[in-house]
């Protein structure tokens, strides 16, 4: 496959797969709109790969990419995924990743379910990459370090444990880290982690803060054609805007706050 030089690479985060009418998230998107979605990445020629796979590229700036890369990811875990997304992501041939809450799996409510082990051993064994995102679901920048250590170590050997699968990846709930947050996620093991921050990845990304882009129930088909082809849209623009500013208002409450022990 020919290489991207320079990547620049879009990775995709989602969360629930459901009409507004099952959940009233901003971050769902509907199914009619998740299968158009998918259907245009396959019908532009856009190869999907794991989170796994693009950090390990850009890490190495040695493997090559495919020619139209995408990562299209899930956090938390939701039933909708089983039901309504992986189907979708099989009739496309395309990869995915889904970084699960741990502590979620399995509950239910009379609208929404989460994914159970049973259907998340069936996820993985479809070759969906399966990564953590925590426990608990924490804002981890505002713990303890014993707590976030909890919160990072658990997950991943749960994980591993129920599925038998390599469990490489991270991906901070709100996208929230900072320097001591990252520092454990690489001494408990995780050979990446992604934020939020919404921009491209490229090999200039820190591989503990990797950039995704947020795909929600407003996102258009035409704007996600254009977020996908690499352009940067008021959206996009007004949404990176809103994360930097509220990042620097939480180092600096950190600041003040001292660090917690």
């Amino acid at each position: 496959m020919p290489a991207v030089s320079p990547p620049r690479v879009p990775v995709l985060m989602y969360h629930e797969i459901a009409d507004a009418t099952a959940t009233d998230s901003k971050l769902a998107v509907a199914p009619e709109s998740f299968a158009d979605q998918m259907a245009y990445l396959s019908e532009a020629g856009f190869t999907a790969i794991s989170a796994s796979q693009l950090a390990g590229s850009l890490a190495s700036s040695g493997e090559a990419l495919p020619e139209r890369p995408v990562v299209i990811t899930f956090d938390d875990g939701y039933g909708d995924f089983y039901d309504c997304a992986l189907p979708l992501l099989k009739q496309h041939g395309l990869m995915a990743t889904v970084f699960q809450t741990t502590g979620w799996v399995g509950l239910t409510d009379q609208v929404k379910r989460m994914l159970n082990w049973r259907e998340l051993s069936e996820v993985a064994e479809c070759g969906i990459e399966i990564g953590a995102h925590t426990y608990r679901h924490p804002q981890l920048d505002q713990l303890p370090e014993k707590a976030v250590r909890e919160e990072l170590h658990g997950p991943k050997a749960q994980l591993e444990d129920k599925l038998g699968v390599p469990v490489r990846g991270l991906a901070y709930p709100y996208g929230y880290s900072n320097s001591m947050v990252q520092r454990i996620a690489r001494e408990t093991g995780y050979a990446y982690c992604y934020a939020v921050g919404n921009s491209l990845a490229t090999g200039q990304s820190d591989r503990y803060a990797l950039p995704r882009l947020t795909v929600k129930r407003t996102t258009t088909i035409n704007e996600f054609r254009s977020i996908v082809s690499g352009q940067d849209t008021p959206t996009v623009r007004r949404a990176r805007m809103l994360s930097q500013g509220y990042s620097v208002v939480r180092r600096a409450r950190s600041a003040v706050r001292g660090p917690r022990k």
